[in-house]
């Protein structure tokens, strides 16, 4: 009897899509896993570098992948008054939260614990029709406004 005589053969295809809707919450919840780290490390004194991990060839053709810094955005700055605005970006683009409205006030005490709820909605979805409001505007730009 043969090697694959004795094997159950089955007719399967491997699913190669993920939704894109997690791959959306994904995306911003690692966004906002790195404000968050920006913000704690502003709030004790110090710098936040975001890395990324490139692929360089040495001068003996031989590939190895490094850590780079890479340029990070701040969503959120202060006002007069005390006050901390923080907007949400998907795609670079400000994520519209409510009609007219792109931006959350908060105050400094309370910016990290803003980060953390923003990133516990989009975890549980609360901000998907946002996410799909932005994604929506990035392709029709891209598309040339068609």
């Amino acid at each position: 009897m043969s090697v694959l005589g004795a094997m159950k053969l089955v007719a399967a295809k491997q699913e190669r899509q993920t939704d894109p809707v997690q791959l959306r919450r994904a995306k911003l919840m690692a966004a906002l896993n790195e404000q968050i780290a920006l913000a704690k490390a502003r709030q004790a004194g110090e710098s936040y570098t975001a890395t990324r991990a490139k692929r360089v060839k040495d001068d003996n053709g031989n590939v190895a992948i490094v850590q780079v810094p890479k340029r990070l955005k701040t969503w959120f700055w202060a006002a007069d008054g005390g006050k901390v605005f923080l907007m949400l970006r998907y795609c670079n683009k400000a994520m519209e939260l409510a009609k007219g409205k792109t931006a959350v006030e908060t105050t400094p005490a309370e910016l990290i614990n803003t980060l953390t709820l923003l990133k516990n909605a989009t975890a549980a979805g609360e901000l998907d029709a946002q996410m799909d409001a932005a994604s929506a505007k990035v392709r029709k730009d891209f598309k040339g406004g068609k």
